[in-house]
């Protein structure tokens, strides 16, 4: 009888009604994004063709700018932002630390300054942003509404933060494990239906709008025969996971290294912008913006890709995030994985070049992560490759062992320490 009071509460479903409000807002602000980061794309390409001194000018002052106002107007929406919700669900019982890595402020600082980095020529992603923002406005109208307090501690974080990611991507079921993988590592009962129920409403909302379900449309042809093309399993394994784990040792260390000299981060910036007009140059302007059109374009077979390609990828991801500008590294680390497949496939053809693109993609992904169930299925969600399902299991887990072997603790997890408050014996010796 209780159980089906509930149901009839009105607070119950005056609840249940802003949280689907709250995760329809999500698909909302995901496809504003979306379509932003694409007019964006094109602006800068546009530009550059009429005026090749755009790749020189345009990233190191566009980039230090943006910096500036990153950091002077929305600190705590800088770099990805999955570091703060991960630092964010570990101190919830601390509102004032969690207003400074999760809010509506952040949240319109994360919507709109990655488009500036894209103006300005840099490899800009926005699976990070859109988690971000999803758990600062499912937990913002949280507040507004004054939802349970149990509700607020992690569930309406992880729900924020799963839509923001299964919306961006249109990968539900990734989304599903990203939450847990990444995020939660594990779901209670109460907050699992929160993340599923997020999910349903911000992809519906965002294919709705997007029509588009297939991130990269379908490859669901691509298959990999049994006998020596298996082969490609551990080459492209341990070769992704190899460069993904690189990636994040890189990305870990240089960070720490520039957080001890002290230089203002807007002399970083501006160096960093250098970094990227040199590669965008070098790469013929390939490595500017989220690589979602090279991805597509290798994926389709549309045009060849230079060899270095995802290597200045990588150059260029790693000066964006240590410029601190709001930005992404998931899709921008699956251009990079592309890359290094076909670089794979021409080296080694002992695969079709479709299926160690994709092994290859997954492998890059899981070892910079080191997060082998999200990388396998969202690589699958992401382009219906269903039938070569075990070999991307296997060149994940390959990819994660190859990783660890780099880089022992996982990039986003590592990163959270820059956010982590100083304990408190720490604090009481310094007001001494």
């Amino acid at each position: 009888m209780e159980k089906f009071s509930f149901y009839l509460s009105y607070i119950a479903w005056k609840q249940r009604l802003v949280f689907w409000v709250g995760a329809i807002i999500v698909g909302l602000v995901i496809v504003m994004m979306t379509l932003l980061s694409e007019w964006a794309a094109r602006i800068y390409h546009t530009l550059t063709l009429h005026y090749p001194w755009f790749h020189f000018v345009i990233p190191p002052v566009g980039i230090g700018f943006t910096a500036w106002i990153t950091f002077r107007f929305f600190p705590g929406s800088e770099r990805s932002g999955i570091p703060q919700v991960k630092t964010a669900l570990e101190i919830s019982s601390n509102l004032k630390e969690r207003s400074k890595l999760i809010s509506l402020r952040i949240a319109f600082g994360k919507m709109f300054l990655p488009i500036m980095g894209l103006l300005s020529g840099a490899s800009v992603g926005f699976g990070g942003p859109a988690v971000h923002v999803g758990a600062s406005v499912m937990l913002s109208l949280a507040r507004a509404i004054k939802f349970p307090t149990h509700y607020m501690e992690k569930g309406l974080i992880l729900a924020g933060s799963a839509a923001g990611f299964a919306a961006m991507f249109s990968t539900p079921l990734a989304g599903i494990i990203f939450a847990i993988e990444e995020m939660g590592r594990t779901l209670e009962e109460r907050i699992s239906s929160l993340v599923l129920t997020a999910i349903i409403f911000s992809v519906v909302t965002a294919y709705a709008l997007l029509n588009s379900y297939i991130y990269f449309e379908d490859e669901s042809l691509t298959t990999l025969p049994w006998g020596k093309s298996w082969l490609a399993v551990p080459l492209c394994g341990i070769a992704g996971g190899f460069l993904g784990g690189l990636f994040s040792k890189i990305t870990v260390s240089g960070s720490r290294f520039l957080h001890r000299t002290g230089i203002p981060i807007v002399i970083i910036a501006l160096v960093c912008g250098g970094v990227i007009a040199a590669a965008n140059y070098f790469s013929n302007g390939a490595t500017v913006g989220t690589g979602y059109q090279q991805t597509k374009a290798i994926l389709h077979n549309v045009q060849p890709m230079d060899p270095s390609y995802p290597f200045l990828k990588m150059l260029a991801t790693c000066a964006t995030f240590f410029s601190g500008i709001p930005s992404g590294i998931f899709v921008p680390s699956l251009a990079s994985g592309a890359g290094l497949g076909v670089d794979l496939a021409y080296w080694f053809p002992i695969a079709p070049a479709s299926a160690m693109i994709l092994l290859s993609m997954t492998a890059y992904f899981s070892g910079m992560l080191q997060s082998p169930l999200t990388s396998f299925v969202i690589v699958m969600e992401m382009t219906n490759s269903h039938e070569i399902l075990i070999p991307l299991m296997a060149t994940a887990f390959l990819a994660n062992g190859t990783s660890k072997l780099i880089n022992p603790i996982p990039l986003h997890l590592a990163l959270c320490d820059a956010y982590n408050p100083p304990p408190l014996n720490k604090q009481n010796k310094t007001k001494t």
